[in-house]
């Protein structure tokens, strides 16, 4: 069908739901590996504790973009999916900060990951409903900007309460410091707001035929038969999609180093200790959260210069670029004393978050064929979660052998496969961007 431009305000308030999405994701990936040291986890033993939430989404995403592009009623194709998620994560949330034990946390951190994959994999596919090809990089956009401006406020709220509202940061062993359960309780509430803004304020288009997707729905319909053509897509996926793949693998593989490993690298490195109950690993605790608030802050600034800068040269050119900042920011961490010289190198990362967000996206976009959307978009998730995967089991072994124990060298080894990343964009077939020669169809499989 055709579809008519949307106002700026329409793209906004359609993704706006990412704002807390992201809050969802920004405390999971500032906190969690100090809730873990804090309940007694060793630091080679972290990685294996974070395997619950890539294989989540590994499992997740492909099954509910594939039920989604099979769902229609009063809330539309998208938006069940959008609530649904918005409350088992909000759950989550509020009960994760309270686990006890160790195994809790851990579980805690299965459930809340795999509800947050429920909302976030229909939110990419609604961009690509909704908008025709030359606003999608703007829509990828938008959400990279809330993207961002959620996790800025999510990542710094530990920091907030401490620093600004006098709550403590520290606890007796085996438990959770205040300003962290507190920030855990505030995103749980604006995860399930911002959400529901979106599923309020957003319509969706009904399928061109209305019975005849009904009939198709039923006659395609099962769990089995829905696993099978979800393999059999994923066989025949198009050449940009399967390229594009390696790009992830490596761009993931970096970031799921820094987010396991940045809390243990700046207390060990900068601030001198690993001890979980001192002030001073608190203190550096709390800095990762700024830290990560202000990459993300910067991927937010950045978010709406990548598609101007795409149009001027192209989506390649402007990703490639990208991941080489963001690794050369994450290296640099080694070679730096001051905790706040730090921040320049989350610029690099920033920006390199800002384009893993949405050029990858509005690459992929324009190679699929639109009745299979959702599905490719969960299919897509395979190639972030699996190099998660597979950091988290072999990242411990590197801890123990070629990195001689020390968190900073994993952020060096992720600074180095971002850069990798950056080089494999060369390969990447973009038929849909006008800047760009197209090297096949739209069409075309491999």
């Amino acid at each position: 069908m055709h579809k008519p431009p949307l106002s700026f305000w329409q793209i906004w308030n359609m993704s706006f739901g990412f704002l807390g999405i992201q809050f969802g994701f920004a405390l999971q990936n500032a906190n969690v590996s100090r809730i873990f040291e804090t309940l007694g986890a060793d630091i080679a033993n972290i990685p294996i504790l974070w395997i619950a939430a890539p294989a989540t989404g590994l499992l997740v995403q492909p099954v509910v973009g594939y039920l989604s592009d099979r769902t229609w009623g009063r809330l539309g194709r998208r938006r069940p999916y959008f609530l649904i998620g918005a409350i088992l994560a909000s759950s989550a949330l509020l009960i994760m900060p309270h686990s006890p034990v160790l195994w809790m946390a851990a579980g805690m951190l299965w459930v809340l990951d795999a509800s947050i994959n429920i909302s976030m994999e229909p939110f990419r596919a609604l961009v690509a409903d909704l908008l025709p090809s030359d606003q999608r990089t703007l829509g990828f956009a938008v959400q990279s900007f809330f993207i961002g401006i959620g996790a800025v406020v999510a990542s710094a709220l530990p920091w907030l309460f401490t620093h600004v509202l006098g709550v403590p940061n520290t606890a007796p062993a085996g438990e959770i410091p205040p300003s962290v359960i507190y920030s855990f309780t505030v995103g749980a509430g604006a995860f399930f707001g911002a959400v529901v803004w979106t599923v309020v304020r957003t319509k969706e288009y009904p399928p061109d035929n209305l019975d005849s997707f009904l009939a198709e729905r039923k006659a395609t319909g099962g769990f089995v038969r829905g696993v099978r053509e979800v393999l059999n897509d994923l066989r025949q996926m198009p050449k940009t999609m399967a390229r594009l793949a390696i790009v992830q693998f490596f761009s993931w593989f970096a970031l799921f180093a820094m987010w396991i490993y940045t809390t243990a690298a700046v207390t060990s490195h900068i601030f001198g200790t690993t001890d979980p109950t001192s002030v001073a690993y608190n203190e550096g605790a709390d800095w990762v959260g700024v830290l990560f608030a202000a990459y993300n802050g910067f991927a937010a600034v950045v978010a709406f210069l990548l598609p101007l800068l795409a149009k001027r040269t192209s989506r390649k050119t402007v990703h490639m670029f990208s991941l080489f900042a963001g690794g050369l920011g994450l290296a640099s961490f080694a070679f730096v004393g001051d905790p706040l010289w730090l921040l320049a190198s989350m610029a690099g990362v920033g920006l390199a978050w800002a384009s893993i967000l949405s050029m990858p996206y509005a690459i992929l976009a324009g190679a699929l064929p639109s009745s299979k959307m959702g599905v490719y978009m969960g299919i897509f998730n395979f190639f972030i979660v699996i190099p998660q995967i597979f950091a988290a089991g072999i990242l411990g072994f590197f801890m123990r052998t070629l990195l001689g124990g020390h968190a900073i060298n994993a952020l060096v080894l992720g600074g180095a496969s971002m850069v990798i990343a950056g080089i494999m964009v060369i390969l990447v077939p973009d038929a849909d961007d006008p800047n760009v020669r197209p090297d096949e169809p739209a069409s075309s499989r491999g």
